[in-house]
């Protein structure tokens, strides 16, 4: 645990940690619809990328920038969805979505759109392998359960 961070609630119940990069958690939204990264900055009291110092919001963009190229390189969507809304879960996080033509909610955005669809165990497991975030020069694999 990073002296006070504490993940949202809502986070910890919606997604499965992968992983740690230099900054940030990085989670994977329980959603096999969309391929759906969450970067989640480790410091406590965070609700804006305004509240990171410039070298932190520097780093931010690097991070999402190395997993976004990873799930660009390995999962070939037709497009990269990057925000960060926080109108629910005001803690401070990242969405990285792989999107395509074909999925179910293009191409409007994917909040709210459907009840989730949980991953099955060898589909999360499957994914966290065909992304090679392990690739990402500070990245620290989680084990998943």
């Amino acid at each position: 645990m990073i002296q006070g961070f504490e993940l949202h609630p809502r986070l910890l119940g919606d997604t499965v940690c992968l992983g740690q990069l230099t900054l940030s958690r990085v989670l994977l939204m329980q959603e096999r619809r969309y391929p759906w990264i969450i970067l989640v900055p480790t410091l406590p009291d965070l609700t804006e990328i305004t509240d990171l110092s410039e070298r932190d919001q520097s780093r931010l963009i690097l991070e999402s920038s190395s997993v976004a190229r990873q799930m660009q390189r390995h999962l070939m969507p037709d497009k990269i969805n990057v925000a960060a809304i926080g109108n629910l879960v005001p803690q401070l996080h990242w969405h990285i979505i792989a999107r395509y033509r074909n999925d179910a909610a293009w191409p409007a955005p994917v909040w709210g759109r459907f009840t989730p669809e949980v991953y099955a165990r060898d589909e999360l497991i499957s994914l966290v392998e065909r992304l090679q975030l392990s690739q990402i020069s500070d990245f620290h694999p989680a084990e998943i359960r």
